[in-house]
């Protein structure tokens, strides 16, 4: 009889000094953290857009390489909270802080630090005693004169193992600061196949698409209201899905600003999300939206949890 185990594909076999573990990616909102992740990963893993407090789910984004596996964790902005929503989201982070191997504290560097850069750093000397490396991201923004004291007001912030100037737009530096990184992990095997680059499913992946089109449509608090639930999703064929969603906001008036005069801001919304569904998931996919309202939902803890918003404990 046939070995079985002969039959399997050997496993890869590791140096020795192979590292890995976990780098919870902390900031306040829309200082560049899923564009730092998603540079490294090489697509789009976290959804971005210019407005604060896009990402509201901590995600897991996996860089494999030959002597190590990053697995670094996305979260929302810390900030301070105006409602159940924030909460969660302020949780969510604090919860990636205390789990993690090494936490990389992202700041924008060609802004002075303000209250809640202060509310970071203070968090991070209450709640971890790991290594942090201080990251001043957007160097590409950095004018000269600007360069010494933005420094040196970040560096004031904490005691810091290492800090590193970078861009994750143009990347700059971004080299330097994954290596920095992988001296800090600790020894370690893979915890996710190599080709896994991330930890969450396509229903996930399809949800988040479709904020990010409303996030990038629609204006003023509107989007900040905006919540998608996929309600329905089947692969009809191998190369074909159909996915129906509802979108959830907290007004009628915010329900008809989405929607849009005989459609067209939904139909929008929904065309753009459809082609970077597509494109994520490498098959065709016919997109059903639907609006509704669920008013207060961000305030109402029962409505978050049915949403998918459950907090973890910290």
């Amino acid at each position: 009889m046939l070995d079985e185990a002969a039959l399997l594909p050997a496993e890869e076999e590791l140096p020795e000094d192979h590292r890995s573990g976990f780098v919870a990616v902390i900031g306040k909102p829309n200082v560049g953290k899923s564009t730092l992740m998603n540079a490294y990963l090489g697509q789009k893993v976290a959804i971005v857009s210019p407005k604060p407090q896009t990402t509201r789910h901590r995600i897991r984004g996996i860089l494999t390489l030959p002597n190590a596996q990053i697995i670094f964790v996305d979260t929302p902005g810390i900030h301070k909270p105006l409602h159940k929503l924030g909460e969660y989201m302020v949780k969510t982070a604090v919860a990636a802080i205390v789990d993690a191997d090494v936490v990389l504290f992202l700041v924008d560097v060609s802004q002075m630090p303000d209250e809640e850069d202060e509310l970071i750093a203070q968090t991070l000397k209450k709640r971890y005693k790991g290594p942090v490396i201080l990251v001043l991201n957007k160097m590409d923004l950095l004018k000269p004169e600007q360069v010494k004291p933005h420094t040196e007001a970040y560096l004031a912030l904490g005691d810091f193992q290492e800090w590193m100037m970078v861009s994750a737009v143009t990347g700059d530096n971004l080299d330097k600061l994954r290596d920095l990184i992988v001296s800090f992990l600790p020894p370690g095997p893979r915890f996710y196949p190599k080709e896994q680059i991330t930890d969450v499913n396509e229903r996930f992946i399809a949800a988040e698409l479709i904020r990010e089109k409303a996030l990038h449509f629609l204006r003023q608090e509107v989007p900040h209201s905006v919540a998608v639930v996929i309600e329905e999703f089947k692969d009809r064929s191998p190369d074909f899905s159909y996915i129906s969603a509802t979108i959830y906001v907290e007004k009628e008036s915010q329900k008809a600003i989405v929607i849009g005069k005989n459609g067209q801001m939904l139909k929008k919304i929904g065309q753009a999300a459809r082609r970077e569904i597509e494109l994520a998931l490498g098959r065709r996919v016919y997109l059903e939206l639907w609006v509704k309202v669920r008013k207060k939902w961000r305030r109402d803890e029962q409505e978050l949890r049915r949403m998918g918003y459950v907090a973890p404990k910290v």
